[in-house]
């Protein structure tokens, strides 16, 4: 981040990292930074209590400094806020943290540096293109714990930069996760365990409408604990007391829609219950766990899906990666299962998620690389398709890796590996995760290496004969003179060349060790 700050160009980098891990200190020290050198920040966050929170937390992070911080939100009367605007204006306040509030046409800054997103997934289309706006004369640092699928694409693709938090807090622990049908029996439990040992808890509702009934019932289940209720709806001089008493420990249990969800830091609480969690997003479940665990004490997640409810298989694969992953430092994993199930969104569009219908996603992708590549001044890499055809038994067994989906996107990734280091490493990662490779999976490797050198030689057909070996170059390739003189010298190979528009040959089959013999042939015809 700093040598961004640093550089001629303004940045736009993404910051993930799990929650608790740290971004808002990456967040202070850039603005610090910026303010250092004469700037204005303006912080971006998604809510009235998060804005509250951070304001707090930079206040004290920067006492000692003559750093001017203001905060702008709903709570704010219009007479302060005047003030605040007038002296934004003026280039009085350094810092200034706010809701889109701050995207407002009638907020000013004499010299903005640098804006820090936080969790832009909160943030609509519109509020993104606001902030598109400002990108191209003003550092932008945006900071999230899972991206939505087209921040995470723009981010691979090289488009926008990306940098991951990977470290884990000390003694932190992973969270427990669960996902089960709802019972009254399981939520009277983890209520009654989590205050048996002092803690808090998180009941997550995210209707409004039947809040208070939700309430009651956790009253009736658990009647020794103190149960109170908070919502995006209920005013700032309703809902502060509701946080302070439970931030204070006054109450056990917080009964809440996902207004919790962003950034906001109770130690206290490690048992989370989401109600109806088959109807909520990836990314938010991910949030929203991530309120808990952020101590060292260990911390429990309940997804809850309806008793007896039929749930979508978009919804199961959604609570399904959420139990998979629940080690340390998932978010960047969870967001990438995110973009597989959801699909990356139109790059120059108003969608954040779903394929590009108009030439089909695997094309879209394809030719959005080689944009970028061709705007960086890259050599775009020749992708022309190689016919190969050996007689092996090249395969991925399924008794190997039994998932069909999987030995789907392992194939892909075979087939889209550039390099024979890249292939290597495939092969690597599969002894790891399955055991020693059979054969059949290790001729699969070697013939996909194969293909890399016929295509690096300009071939477009590799084909084995029972007595001949075939190749054929690309339309107007032609093979280099001296190259076709020294294989027409040796005659233990009996070589044929067939010239012509397209460019030929042939030559004795070996017979033995066919697949070392191609590729030593393809490395020379390289």
């Amino acid at each position: 981040v700093k040598k961004d700050m640093e550089s001629e160009k303004p940045m736009d980098r993404l910051v993930c990292g799990d929650v608790g891990y740290g971004k808002t200190e990456v967040a202070m020290r850039a603005a610090f930074k910026a303010v250092q050198d004469g700037m204005q920040v303006a912080v971006l966050v998604p809510t009235t209590l998060l804005a509250d929170q951070h304001y707090a937390t930079f206040k004290e992070r920067m006492a000692a400094y003559p750093v001017r911080i203001e905060y702008l939100s709903r709570v704010k009367n219009p007479a302060e806020q005047k003030v605040i605007l007038r002296d934004a204006a003026q280039g009085a306040v350094d810092i200034l943290i706010g809701t889109h509030r701050i995207l407002s046409e009638d907020v000013h800054f004499a010299k903005l540096g640098l804006m820090v997103v936080d969790e832009e997934q909160h943030f609509g289309v519109k509020h993104k293109e606001k902030m598109k706006k400002l990108r191209a004369s003003v550092d932008v640092l945006t900071l999230t714990a899972t991206p939505i699928p087209r921040t995470l694409y723009l981010s691979l693709s090289g488009i926008r930069d990306i940098s991951v938090i990977e470290t884990p807090p000390l003694n932190r622990l992973a969270i427990r996760t669960f996902v089960v049908e709802y019972s009254d029996e399981v939520v009277r439990e983890a209520i009654v365990r989590e205050m048996a040992r002092g803690g808090q808890v998180f009941f997550i509702h995210n209707r409004v409408q039947g809040i208070e009934a939700v309430a009651e019932r956790i009253k009736r289940l658990v009647p020794e604990a103190r149960v109170t209720v908070g919502h995006g709806q209920m005013s700032m001089s309703e809902l502060e007391p509701v946080m302070e008493r439970f931030m204070a420990r006054s109450e056990d249990v917080l009964v809440a829609t996902t207004i919790v969800e962003s950034g906001l830091d109770f130690p206290n609480v490690n048992t989370i219950l989401i109600n109806r969690a088959d109807a909520m997003g990836l990314s938010q479940l991910y949030q929203l766990r991530g309120r808990v665990g952020r101590s060292d004490r260990q911390a429990y997640a309940y997804l809850f899906y309806p008793l007896g409810g039929a749930i979508t298989g978009v919804a199961e694969k959604r609570l399904t990666t959420l139990q998979e992953f629940t080690e340390l430092g998932s978010g960047f994993k969870i967001a990438m299962r995110d973009l597989e199930i959801r699909g990356s969104g139109d790059v120059l569009g108003a969608e954040q998620s779903g394929q590009v219908q108009a030439v089909g996603f695997e094309t879209y992708v394809q030719l959005l690389e080689e944009a970028v590549r061709e705007l960086r001044g890259q050599k775009t890499e020749d992708k022309s398709e190689v016919k190969l055809s050996v007689p092996v038994d090249a395969h991925l067994p399924s008794d190997y890796v039994p998932d069909t989906i999987l030995r789907l996107n392992i194939y892909k990734r075979i087939s889209g590996a550039e390099t024979a280091e890249a292939l290597q490493e495939i092969g690597r990662e599969l002894e790891n995760r399955y055991g020693k490779a059979p054969e059949p999976l290790l001729r699969l490797l070697e013939v996909a290496e194969l293909k890399l050198l016929a295509r690096a030689a300009g071939l477009e057909d590799v084909s084995v004969g029972n007595r001949t070996l075939t190749f054929k170059w690309r339309l107007w390739v032609k093979p280099k003179r001296d190259l076709v003189d020294q294989l027409l010298a040796d005659t233990s190979r009996r070589v044929r060349f067939i010239p012509g528009e397209q460019a030929a040959m042939e030559m004795a089959r070996p017979q033995t060790g066919l697949l070392a013999a191609l590729k030593n042939i393809l490395s020379e015809l390289g």
